[in-house]
């Protein structure tokens, strides 16, 4: 084939394992001959629509079969997958279109009025979507039933770029990670090798799609080996017991938070989850009770370390140490390495606690249309700054102990500071913030804010953060906010999140029990 790329993975296997069951959704099975089909009769419209190589085709939905067979159709034109993240704001949506110049939206039914807005606003030429078309839009099923079935090899290299995966902004505005068909390709290789995938494998994916974990460390490792791969839109725990049981899964990831519902729910220690054999976690250090509720129960984690940049693969702890080396993030994926190095940048010793950097065939090319943003992620010698800091043991463990640019994990979504803090200065009381991630029995970590007002103005903490509501996602919005005289700062003006955090404690409100995750975060 001329296409050595992602998008031709579904004629690939079609040619092999033709009556494999590739996708389950609902109560629909599509078998790896019928996905290529529709794969094939997807690219066919997409062309019609004047989609080409290197065209941008984004996806706003929820886990359903047409976010893969979009992935894969862009993928055999030789165009560039953009998922969407359902939880923004009809604001960082526009935004995430009109960066990566996306000419086609395709979406969920749920997703129609934000979808025709953000379309509107983001210079889409053609919108699809997935229930009754209106006026401006196309019907997807119509779509794919007008394409043809004529062979499609376009020419795919696999440095060519396959997906433009956005992260959240450091700086107040998101990165468009831009991971080539080869980055996909070897970070995929890397969780077969280390989570030894097999072809009779039935991997639930209920972690979103339009994340990196839920879609390269799950999903398209399944699809690459030949197994199946099990569609959940929304996170239940009651949902995810049952389907473990009726589907006889084996493999399923999630975040702690997710783990730990599943763990509290009634049918927890009746549920018949003798068919798993990989229970794999990332998003967030898994909490020392939530291993232990596993074990009771015979299962082990897998846990891991990873971002966006690296597709997003970097360490993982064989669920064999879960327990010798708790709070480990564990070794390098196989075909990754990694270096853990000082401020002058020489290497740290064990036990010494230095910024992580990592190279391998799963690390990206760049960041869409940043070349100073791309330039200043990497070393002179092209290794990736993960602005992130470990210590490794004698034995080479790794261990991730603080955030050099203190992002915190809230609900296994990255909420970066410097983003919220930037919506919270366009409040007109807001002199100047600080948000720091505080410790959350539900959610892992949430948000605090610690606000300055301008002279004479006046606000309350409820009004602050309903100023918030729109402007961002919900999961970014802070828990609570305290209010300061002024922010410790460093003699260059820097302001110093460690004093803030001591000084400003966060309020402890009373915890409340889980509940079930319907696609929301805190």
């Amino acid at each position: 084939m001329l296409n050595q790329g992602i998008g031709s993975w579904p004629a690939r296997r079609a040619r092999k394992t033709p009556g494999r069951t590739a996708l389950v959704h609902r109560d629909a099975e599509i078998t790896y001959r019928r996905l290529h089909e529709r794969v094939l009769r997807l690219a066919h419209g997409l062309h019609t629509l004047g989609v080409a190589r290197g065209d941008r085709v984004a996806y706003l939905g929820p886990n359903h079969p047409a976010f893969l067979e979009t992935l894969f159709a862009a993928g055999a034109l030789g165009a560039v997958f953009v998922p969407l993240n359902t939880r923004l704001t009809e604001a960082e949506l526009t935004y995430n279109l009109v960066d990566s110049g996306s000419t086609v939206l395709v979406h969920g039914a749920e997703q129609a009025g934000t979808a025709a807005a953000v379309a509107a606003n983001g210079g889409v030429r053609h919108r699809v979507t997935l229930g009754t078309p209106d006026g401006e839009g196309l019907g997807y099923e119509d779509l794919l039933a007008a394409g043809g079935t004529d062979p499609l090899d376009e020419p795919v290299a696999p440095d060519d770029p396959c997906v433009i995966m956005y992260t959240s902004g450091t700086t107040g505005r998101p990165k468009g990670a831009v991971l080539s068909h080869a980055n996909i390709t070897w970070n995929s290789v890397n969780v077969l090798v280390d989570t030894d995938l097999t072809g009779d494998e039935v991997t639930l994916v209920v972690a979103p799609l339009f994340h990196t974990a839920g879609l390269n460390m799950t999903c398209l490792p399944t699809l690459l080996k030949g197994g199946r791969v099990v569609l959940l839109e929304a996170f239940d725990p009651g949902t995810v017991l049952d389907v473990v049981e009726r589907r006889r899964v084996t493999y399923m990831f999630g975040v702690p938070t997710m783990y730990d519902a599943m763990a509290a729910h009634p049918r927890w220690d009746t549920a018949d989850l003798s068919s798993l054999r990989s229970v794999s976690c990332g998003g967030a250090p898994v909490p020392a009770r939530t291993i232990e509720r596993y074990l009771a129960r015979g299962l082990a984690f897998s846990q891991g370390y990873g971002m966006t940049e690296a597709s997003p693969g970097v360490l993982f702890l064989d669920r064999e140490q879960t327990s010798a080396k708790a709070g480990s993030a564990g070794v390098p994926h196989f075909f990754t390495d990694i270096r853990v190095v000082l401020a002058d940048g020489s290497p740290a010793g064990p036990g010494q606690r230095g910024e992580v950097l990592v190279q391998g065939p799963n690390v990206m090319s760049g960041y869409w249309g940043r070349p100073e943003d791309t330039a200043a992620a990497f070393t002179g010698d092209g290794w990736l700054r993960t602005g992130d800091v470990a210590r490794t043991d004698a034995e080479g463990y790794a261990y991730i102990v603080d955030r050099v640019k203190d992002m915190f994990v809230s609900g296994g979504e990255n909420v970066y500071p410097a983003e919220v803090e930037d919506a919270l200065l366009s409040h007109p009381a807001v002199r100047e913030c600080a948000v720091v991630g505080v410790p959350d029995a539900i959610w892992g970590e949430v948000g605090h804010a610690v606000v300055v007002l301008e002279a004479g103005r006046r606000a309350e903490g409820p009004e602050i953060l309903a100023h918030l509501r729109g402007r961002l996602a919900k999961y970014k919005i802070p828990k609570t906010v305290a209010f300061a005289d002024d922010l410790p700062r460093t003699a260059s003006g820097k302001i110093i999140k460690r004093a803030v955090r001591q000084a400003h404690p966060a309020p402890s409100p009373e915890a409340t029990p889980p509940t079930p995750w319907k696609g929301s975060t805190p």
